[in-house]
């Protein structure tokens, strides 16, 4: 079974979806088995390199206030919790672009799946648990080699533009396919799940799926 799991290292769905999504494939595991590919999505593409205030720029997008932003933040911190992804707690003060990040995920996905998902994990780790910049190159780096990859061989992605035509190209494919919300998983280029869902909703697709690719 192949997996494309779109989204954006900023959107805190996809942190929660993903390992939701993650516990239900052990739980059919063997009988299942899938190969997870991490796609591009960018949530602000035109957002600066210095970033803007987390609560300035979800006012403006959302229009809604600080004490709601505050309300969704703890019950996606709580979500998180459920499926063993801690949000640290007042550590993410900004919103930063993503670029940088998504060419480091292609270049991880050239080395080998494993790595690139332990990039993923360690860039939804370096944002969200810590509150650290994915729009630094030194964080890209330090999530680079938390995943095992050379990083040495990172920073010389991060200092060219190696890999932006292939990201600017999956970003493309999938927005004609109509993902304008992530995470938006993807399953034999046919099946659409949308959003964090529960681990139980994820297992119960990837066995119906499973049962028509049996029948087939």
């Amino acid at each position: 079974m192949k997996i494309d799991f779109v989204s954006d290292v900023s959107c805190p769905w996809c942190a929660v979806g993903l390992n939701a999504l993650e516990q239900a494939l052990a739980r059919v595991a063997p009988d299942i088995q899938a190969t997870l590919h991490f796609q591009p999505f960018e949530l602000n593409p035109q957002m600066p390199a210095e970033g803007q205030d987390i609560v300035e720029h979800l006012s403006a997008k959302y229009g809604i206030d600080a004490q709601q932003i505050a309300a969704n933040a703890e019950a996606i911190r709580q979500r998180g919790a459920s499926v063993g992804f801690e949000f640290g707690v007042g550590k993410r003060s900004r919103v930063y672009n993503t670029f940088d990040a998504h060419r480091l995920l292609h270049w991880a996905g050239l080395q080998s799946e494993a790595a690139q998902r332990a990039l993923k994990h360690a860039l939804f780790k370096a944002y969200f648990t810590d509150g650290l910049s994915p729009g630094d190159a030194e964080v890209l780096v330090a999530a680079a080699t938390a995943a095992g990859l050379d990083a040495d061989a990172a920073r010389a992605v991060l200092a060219s533009d190696a890999h932006a035509a292939e990201v600017r190209e999956a970003e493309g494919f999938y927005q004609q396919q109509g993902i304008s919300s992530v995470p938006a998983i993807i399953i034999n280029d046919r099946h659409l799940i949308s959003g964090g869902q529960p681990v139980e909703v994820f297992e119960r697709a990837l066995r119906q799926i499973a049962l028509e690719q049996a029948a087939a």
